[in-house]
């Protein structure tokens, strides 16, 4: 049985071999790649005689999936499966099988930095302090008392709610499956955009939620209101959302994800838009997370190995 690792995966490479020899024993052949490419031929060259892939978020298209022609199992190590082409795995019966539950603390702490950021202007207060500029024009906002909306609530939408809870603020969600949680308001999505002050996005990227906010959605939110977005990309309608912060329509964003991975062109629209918090797609990365990940994937292979998969797509 061959394993490939075939991209780094954000853990030291001895320690992550430790860890796959640990959990998988000394039987199973491990290849490792460290670097990263999205090159179909030299994908294909990489796992062609692999029964096993562990692969992140690099896109493995229907040819890619074709070229390896020993494919059984695609172990990735992300909670998303929007870059894999799950209609071939289906075709060949590879079974698929995600992370999901590894980044629910990492996420959730890049969106309260964000809305933190936003509220208390801190890009703006530390490039005016630094010209020896006062707090004029920077006073902000506090979260307590602040309605906060949650559209998805999943393992993270919900960590938020609880965060969120926490900091005093009034929860409301909008999710497909509405969950008995005391503290949660469930309300249709418009209603959601209207009474909220800050919207957190928690969905994963499907045909439905494709430009789920868009200009029709975000001429609902209030003018004081924040959007953040720390799901995937597509699920906000960029030019939408660049003119709604320059028509002044809400108050601010933050946004990890975008339409293509970072590198994202520097002539993006949300680039030159006010009161924008922009991140690389970074709410997952932590240290903590990425090692809970590797573990989390090896024991998806382990599992799948002993005919008891677990965490299949």
């Amino acid at each position: 049985m061959k394993l490939v690792i075939i991209e780094p995966l954000g853990v030291d490479e001895q320690k992550l071999l430790s860890l796959t020899h640990d959990t998988l024993g000394q039987d199973i052949e491990v290849i490792y790649y460290d670097t990263r490419t999205t090159d179909t031929d030299e994908l294909i060259k990489r796992g062609q005689d692999a029964d096993i892939i562990a692969v992140s978020n690099l896109p493995l298209s229907r040819e890619v999936i074709a070229g390896c022609t020993n494919l059984k199992m695609l172990a990735v190590a992300f909670t998303g499966v929007d870059h894999i082409a799950l209609d071939a795995c289906r075709e060949r019966d590879i079974t698929v099988c995600n992370c999901s539950g590894y980044s629910n603390a990492a996420v959730t702490d890049l969106v309260f930095g964000m809305v933190v950021g936003l509220y208390r202007n801190l890009i703006p207060c530390n490039e005016v302090v630094r010209q020896e500029g006062t707090k004029q024009g920077l006073v902000g906002f506090e979260l307590e008392g602040k309605k906060f909306g949650i559209i998805g609530t999943g393992a993270i939408g919900m960590r938020v709610a609880k965060v969120a809870a926490a900091f005093g603020c009034e929860v409301y969600a909008y999710s497909r499956t509405v969950k008995n949680e005391e503290g949660i308001h469930y309300t249709d999505l418009d209603t959601l955009l209207k009474t909220c002050d800050i919207v957190s996005l928690h969905v994963p990227l499907t045909p439905s939620t494709t430009h789920l906010i868009n200009a029709d959605k975000l001429a609902l939110m209030q003018p004081h209101a924040l959007l953040i977005n720390t799901a995937r990309g597509p699920v906000v309608d960029t030019k939408a959302l660049a003119d709604a912060l320059f028509n002044h329509q809400i108050a601010g964003a933050g946004i990890d994800v975008f339409e293509v991975e970072p590198p994202v062109p520097s002539d993006h629209p949300l680039f030159s838009a006010p009161n924008v918090i922009v991140t690389p797609h970074i709410a997952f990365a932590t240290i903590e997370a990425l090692e809970k990940r590797a573990v989390i994937m090896l024991d998806n292979v382990k599992n799948f190995l002993s005919n008891t998969p677990t965490n299949v797509i």
